[in-house]
């Protein structure tokens, strides 16, 4: 596997993102409503994959399976597709992000238990919660601190 820093963010890069980032929701946000995917995935999430500061994929061969997006030190998305959870690919760009760019916050779905329990592995701490994300949605959100 290789971690890669994207700078030229494409339109077929971007079709890349998007697939794996439906993949992982679809996998790990059991709490969104279909249209609430749709409207993400169409309407917010291209727009943040090029304007991010900093995305970084994780390739297998030359197949994307992973990417996160940092601003400042902050951690602002992390996917993995299904096949690649438990392979530590995860935990790979994690560590990129803190040892390149200091990564030492992130915000995390409450009712995605699974990936509130991987930062904790990482070492991530919770010290606030929100009842609604931050679009004002019904979905409370953990922030975490290294």
């Amino acid at each position: 596997m290789e971690i890669i820093e994207v700078e030229n963010r494409v339109q077929p890069l971007i079709n890349m993102l998007l697939e794996v980032w439906e993949k992982s929701v679809r996998a790990t946000h059991l709490f969104l409503p279909e249209s609430e995917i749709l409207n993400i995935k169409e309407n917010f999430l291209p727009v943040a994959l090029k304007n991010i500061s900093h995305l970084i994929v994780a390739q297998d061969s030359d197949k994307i399976v992973a990417f996160m997006g940092i601003e400042s030190q902050k951690l602002e998305m992390l996917f993995v597709t299904p096949e690649e959870r438990g392979k530590g690919t995860g935990k790979k760009l994690i560590e990129y992000g803190i040892k390149n760019y200091s990564i030492n916050e992130l915000t995390v779905n409450e009712q995605n238990p699974n990936a509130k329990r991987f930062y904790e592995k990482n070492g991530f701490r919770v010290y606030k919660r929100t009842e609604t994300d931050e679009q004002g949605n019904p979905y409370p959100l953990l922030y975490m601190k290294l």
